[in-house]
């Protein structure tokens, strides 16, 4: 299997890789206002490379449930200047997580590599235009509506079962309208957009189910609400079930963690692929 995004190639099998997020917003649920700046936004940046992450993704709009949306003007002044400053001193991809097409196509213009998208279940192309112009990478990322207005509570027959069918149904849909081609694509469930604590749970036990399909699988489950739902623990003590996750995660076959925390995920995915390629038959 192969992952393409403009100039940077990923074969599979292979370690799974790291994303590290980089917020420049003032309000994301964990880190909003850290790394406004742009500045701060770069140090942070290359301190998470140095620590191990091979991809970047880099966000200027909450996508927490319940957010508001900015402008695009707004989203472009926060996340233009931090491409330009990041782009020229990393080797990785950088990816860009928006909604909006002309912030995706002003970030691939700048030298971002990827699109995130949380609205994948989208009906105008023009994201998906500029995606196929670039040659980028493209993150299928399944969610009950836009952020401010996802359904509560989010209703589902068989959640697993009805993201399947929806990445299925993507994957058709990038090819025939906008020439998208299969190597370009991740698929990521969407832990927390639009499903509650049962259904995160269903899905996360339900991973194979995806990672059996022909795309690698990204997977965000980094300080989230639901582990704080489950175990009454605050944002900031939440790194140990993030690490939990993670490890299953890559057991069950996931390609890319996303997280705030990549020194201790790397460690964590590491230990956890050693363990797996001894043959161990602890997760079967």
């Amino acid at each position: 299997m192969i992952f393409r995004a403009r100039q940077f190639e990923f074969f599979f099998p292979r370690p799974a890789l790291v994303m590290g997020i980089v917020n420049v917003t003032p309000d994301s649920f964990s880190d909003g206002g850290k790394f406004l700046a742009v500045g701060a936004a770069v140090a942070h940046g290359l301190a998470l490379v140095a620590q191990g992450a091979e991809i970047l993704d880099l966000g200027g709009e909450s996508t927490r449930p319940g957010a508001a949306p900015v402008s695009e003007a707004e989203e472009l002044r926060r996340v233009i200047p931090v491409i330009a400053a990041l782009v020229p001193q990393i080797q990785v991809p950088l990816s860009i997580d928006t909604r909006k097409p002309a912030v995706a196509r002003a970030a691939l213009q700048a030298g971002a590599s990827i699109v995130n998208d949380v609205a994948a279940a989208r009906g105008d192309a023009a994201l998906w235009r500029a995606v196929a112009e670039f040659k980028a990478g493209y993150v299928v990322m399944h969610a009950q509506g836009p952020p401010l207005t996802m359904p509560e509570p989010p209703v589902y027959g068989d959640v697993v079962g009805e993201i399947g069918k929806f990445f299925d149904g993507q994957m058709e849909t990038l090819q025939q309208v906008a020439g998208i081609a299969p190597e370009q694509v991740i698929f990521d469930p969407g832990i927390g957009f639009g499903k509650t604590l049962e259904h995160n749970l269903q899905l996360l036990a339900g991973l194979r189910s995806f990672t059996k399909k022909p795309r690698p699988l990204l997977l965000g489950v980094s300080r989230k609400s639901f582990i704080g739902k489950l175990l009454g623990a605050a944002v900031e003590n939440r790194l140990p079930a993030s690490l939990a996750c993670a490890t299953l995660a890559v057991a069950a076959g996931v390609r890319i963690i996303r997280t705030h925390d990549v020194a201790e995920t790397v460690q964590a995915v590491r230990m956890a692929e050693a363990i797996l390629s001894r043959k161990h038959e602890l997760f079967d």
